[in-house]
């Protein structure tokens, strides 16, 4: 997760909520990419996970966090007194954060191309490895963690992670595997109308199930198989039900804005921020806060703050802020973690091809797109939705996407357009093999059934 919103503007009613996310809104020409990845830190030594502090010899993320620091000369996010993130310049936006177990993230800056992304993940990749380099730690990039336990997996410092893990056991069974040990990588887009979001809306979440079975990669969990190609997938079905999901109501007629600020000020808060302090109200209502009536803060008043940061908590499989994030798919090596911000800037930002996308995915039911959701974890390709195979869909989708990315025209140095980062994908649908039946396959010769040996041949 980014770092928190800091504005202190009042909010008094629903229309300013509505009014605030409609303010997204950008004509095509300032349409930006924004691409989030997460990864597990680990010793090489001995493959165990990185504590903030370190441990005897060897620094841990508070080491990294300073060298990153010193190396990037970013602004540090401070929570009692930890440093638990860093901020870009205004001018060219980007973060490093911390997840709950250690993951380190890049929330990387407003880009224009995925060339453009490409390149910041390199970059990344060069800076943190050169500082973790000294500490001997490593990073690995799989949906889940493959190794750790939960009572292994070392816990951060931060406010609103506390009341999370607090909450989390009383809404479903897998929330703290989800905070501890998930990692993701995702795309925000763009959208230039109240129209234009709603399509958006509607295409990426009748093909999030598909995302997660082009990009599963956590087949393992504490040493072993678990059944399933997209772990994380799967532990995300029992988190929070009420914070989560497909989102059946954005398909009525009538999807709007307004009504998506209805369903989120339906969910239950976590925290409210004010100064350096968390309040926790986890289980109240934000119309209490909208309204002054929340029971933990007699009086108080919502800020633009405490909506942006509300909306952060919520985590369907794709969701709306200022901006749409895809969230459906498993963090990855790092030609994955390009490809998936070019597969749906080819859908989502090319007018023919998500017109095309649409045409597939409007005949399918409410049920049929949650049934998909529910098989994918361990169907992967192989799930079937309206009689079809996923694979065969994927087939289209992965040629809107290529045939997108073609007229958007944007070229490089060498005059490549974009779509040539969607190769990983291909050789996947080409194959019908996606990176967790690789695993799986490794795991069960060349690796002779030990798990350790991703943490190697995958680190980035």
């Amino acid at each position: 997760m980014a770092r928190d919103v800091s504005d202190s503007t009042p909010v008094g009613s629903k229309e300013e909520l509505v009014s605030w996310i409609a303010a997204g809104e950008k004509p095509e020409s300032r349409f930006r990419i924004g691409t989030e990845h997460e990864k597990f830190p680990f010793y090489r030594s001995d493959l165990a996970p990185v504590p903030y502090e370190g441990r005897p010899g060897a620094g841990g993320i508070r080491a990294l966090l300073e060298g990153m620091q010193q190396r990037l000369g970013w602004e540090p996010i401070v929570d009692d007194g930890n440093i638990i993130g860093l901020a870009g310049p205004d001018d060219v936006g980007g973060a490093i954060s911390l997840e709950p177990g250690g993951q380190f993230e890049l929330s990387g800056a407003p880009l224009e191309t995925v060339h453009e992304t490409s390149r910041e993940l390199l970059d990344h990749i060069a800076q943190v490895k050169a500082v973790a380099a000294p500490h001997e730690i490593g990073f690995v990039a799989l949906g889940a963690s493959p190794l750790w336990t939960r009572a292994e997996t070392p816990v951060m410092p931060k406010g609103r992670y506390k009341i999370m893990a607090n909450y989390m056991p009383k809404v479903g069974t897998m929330g703290l595997d989800m905070m501890f040990r998930t990692c993701t990588v995702q795309v925000n887009l763009d959208f230039a109308t109240e129209a234009d979001m709603v399509r958006k809306l509607r295409v990426s979440l009748a093909l999030q199930p598909l995302a997660t079975a082009l990009f599963a990669s956590s087949p393992f969990l504490e040493r072993k198989l678990n059944g399933f190609q997209s772990m994380r997938s799967e532990i995300w079905r029992d988190t929070d039900k009420a914070r989560s999901g497909m989102l059946s109501f954005a398909f009525d007629e009538g999807m709007s804005y307004e009504r998506y600020v209805d369903y989120a000020l339906d969910v239950p808060m976590y925290f409210v921020k004010r100064g350096d302090i968390y309040h926790d109200v986890a289980g109240a209502s934000f119309r209490d806060l909208l309204g002054g009536r929340l029971p933990q803060l007699p009086g108080e008043r919502a800020t633009i703050s405490d909506w942006a940061n509300h909306l952060s908590t919520i985590f369907p499989e794709v969701r709306l802020k200022r901006f749409l994030e895809m969230r459906g798919a498993d963090a990855g090596p790092p030609d994955m973690l390009v490809a998936l911000p070019a597969f749906w800037v080819g859908l989502l930002y090319d007018r023919q091809s998500l017109d095309a996308a649409w045409d597939l995915v409007k005949g399918w039911s409410a049920e049929e797109r949650q049934a998909l959701r529910d098989t994918v974890p361990k169907q992967g390709l192989a799930a079937t939705i309206a009689r079809r195979k996923l694979a065969d869909i994927a087939v289209e989708i992965l040629e809107l996407s290529r045939a997108g990315l073609a007229r958007r025209a944007r070229l490089d140095a060498s005059g490549r357009d974009e779509s040539h980062y969607l190769a990983p994908v291909a050789e996947i649908v080409s194959k019908g093999e996606t990176l967790a039946q690789r695993l799986e396959a490794r795991y069960r010769d060349a690796w002779q059934g030990r798990v350790e040996p991703v943490m190697t041949e995958f680190a980035l």
